[in-house]
């Protein structure tokens, strides 16, 4: 097929657009909480998995719950960004047809749902235990830090959005009371970083030249640097997780040392996202890569069946 000339995607724009003023403002509001994006809130269900707990009910359902609570916080979160940003969303090529960027949704509603969202997860967080509302409190202030100030200064940035994913993990192990390894925390603060400067050098290749009116903080960023960062992020992170994976302390609290044999699979997920991004200009959202990517999908499927399979060894392995 030909490409698409710019009248076809001015009329496909457009169109696009009235179908976004047509949806019920409920519907403009469940889109624009992303629930695409809620994969990224299953870390919480790393300290129900790695801390054994898989299999009592009472902690899959306090870890269903903080998954839920997260999903809420989230949207939140992305209903103040959206509204914040509504301004340069415009100038992108997707994001511009996002609900309150495209005028369906207005940005006072758009900020009454996220209050609404934002009071009832807190207050739910800290219903749920103490110490999970605390760590549920800091995530939504951090990431209505990153809304404002931090999200223009440059590396804080990405590391903000980093320690965002650690946070989640790190609640997932209090709302089922089980210490979390710092290696774990090391692979997850790594793993958040490489998909966050990926994310960053997709902005810059995709908007071109109209790449610092959408978001300030891209002028501090080239290609070749993020490149160097992602380079050094990628060993880190697959040297990290061997590390964790082949470790006394690992083979002496789950009674095995075949959790080595997990390897390949970090190993072909983050090249085959590196080759995604390189050769595909994939990178810009990692929720939508994990969900439509099917080798993706398949290699982060096979990785968790086989950590659950080594860990509570339901056929005797």
């Amino acid at each position: 097929m030909g490409r698409s000339t710019q009248p076809e995607l001015a009329v496909a724009d457009s169109a696009d657009r009235l179908a976004a003023r047509r949806r019920s403002t409920a519907v403009n509001l469940l889109v624009s909480v992303r629930p695409g994006e809620w994969t990224k809130n299953t870390f919480v269900f790393a300290g129900l998995v790695f801390g054994r707990r898989l299999t009592e009910p009472e902690a899959v359902a306090a870890s269903v719950a903080a998954f839920l609570i997260f999903c809420a916080l989230a949207g939140a979160v992305y209903l103040v960004n959206d509204v914040a940003d509504r301004e340069r969303d415009r100038q992108h090529p997707r994001k511009r047809l996002r609900p309150i960027a495209s005028g369906a949704l207005s940005p006072r509603t758009a900020l009454g749902a996220a209050a609404v969202l934002a009071v009832c997860g807190v207050a739910a967080s800290w219903w749920l235990r103490p110490a999970f509302g605390l760590i549920a409190t800091s995530y939504v202030t951090l990431l209505a830090l990153y809304s404002g100030p931090l999200k223009h200064i440059v590396i804080i940035d990405v590391l903000t959005i980093a320690i965002g994913f650690v946070l989640r993990v790190a609640a997932g192990a209090v709302a089922v009371d089980v210490p979390m390894s710092q290696w774990l925390l090391v692979c997850t603060i790594l793993l958040a970083l490489f998909m966050g400067l990926s994310k960053r050098r997709h902005e810059l290749t995709l908007l071109a030249d109209g790449a610092i009116e959408h978001r300030r903080i891209l002028q501090e960023y080239s290609p070749y640097l993020l490149d160097q960062m992602i380079s050094v992020v990628t060993a880190s992170t697959l040297i990290a997780y061997v590390f964790y994976a082949t470790s006394e302390e690992t083979a002496a609290k789950f009674g095995t040392s075949l959790l080595g044999l997990t390897i390949p699979f970090p190993l072909y997920g983050i090249f085959r996202y590196l080759y995604l991004i390189h050769r595909r200009e994939g990178g810009g959202s990692p929720a939508e890569l994990l969900l439509y990517d099917r080798p993706l999908l398949a290699c982060v499927a096979l990785w968790g069946l086989a950590v659950v399979v080594i860990i509570y060894r339901p056929f005797g392995v």
